[in-house]
């Protein structure tokens, strides 16, 4: 079965470009002209991967990503923006967004950041074939995306949620920023590394018994986190 894309943006010409290329790469498309439109159509229908334009009538590209998030669709999306719009990619990333191109762009080159973002889901997908994943009080479920710590279920976003597998799945490996970066946004931020730290910071909030005195996420100055079982402390 073909995989499904919706196109989202308010330009004609750019969205008649963008069907042809990715249905000539062997995806099915839908479009929405407005970001109210997309938020319908992201709700009554399911699609692998949606194509999201920043600046929209209605709604915006960053709410609608917002919102996506909230209601806990958690399709992949590949933001769209302008070179003279202000963009922040951290914050835009922060909020759920899984990659970003600037316009203008070749055909060629949307269709090669589709599919990698694709070819990297359906990795992660087929590598979360464990049932369970255990460090101390905490409970990984790789397939169900869902995690626990002393029996209460956690509240996470895909990306705290894929950060803390990886980190677990590398129980007492020192992980740069930059691994941890390219491991779970699948981004090369030369440098800038902010995201990996707010993410971090998150998640300690919502695993370890003492936020400033962390047992579980432990940094390592001047190279990156690493995840320990604080069992071996005990």
């Amino acid at each position: 079965m073909k995989k499904k894309i919706l196109i989202v943006d308010d330009e004609e010409s750019i969205v008649t470009l963008l069907k042809y290329n990715i249905e000539q790469a062997g995806y099915e498309t839908e479009v929405a002209y407005n970001g109210a439109e997309a938020l319908e159509k992201a709700a009554a229908q399911t699609f692998d991967l949606i194509v999201l334009d920043l600046m929209l009538p209605e709604v915006e590209g960053v709410e609608v990503c917002k919102r996506l998030r909230q209601r806990r669709i958690e399709t992949p999306i590949l933001m769209l923006t302008a070179k003279d719009e202000e963009f922040d990619k951290v914050f835009g990333l922060e909020i759920g967004a899984d990659d970003y191109m600037t316009k203008p762009f070749s055909p060629r080159e949307v269709t090669a950041r589709i599919k990698a973002i694709l070819r990297r889901i359906d990795k992660k997908e087929s590598s979360g074939k464990e049932e369970l994943l255990t460090v101390k009080d905490l409970e990984i479920y790789p397939a169900q995306y869902e995690a626990a710590i002393k029996g209460e279920w956690l509240t996470l976003t895909p990306k705290e949620f894929e950060l803390l597998l990886y980190l677990a799945r590398n129980l007492g490996r020192v992980l740069s920023r930059n691994q941890l970066l390219q491991y779970v946004w699948n981004y090369d931020f030369a440098g800038d590394t902010r995201i990996v730290d707010v993410h971090v910071s998150h998640l300690r909030e919502k695993i370890e018994p003492v936020t400033k005195k962390p047992a579980y996420i432990k940094t390592v100055r001047g190279l990156g986190y690493k995840m320990e079982d604080p069992s071996k402390y005990e």
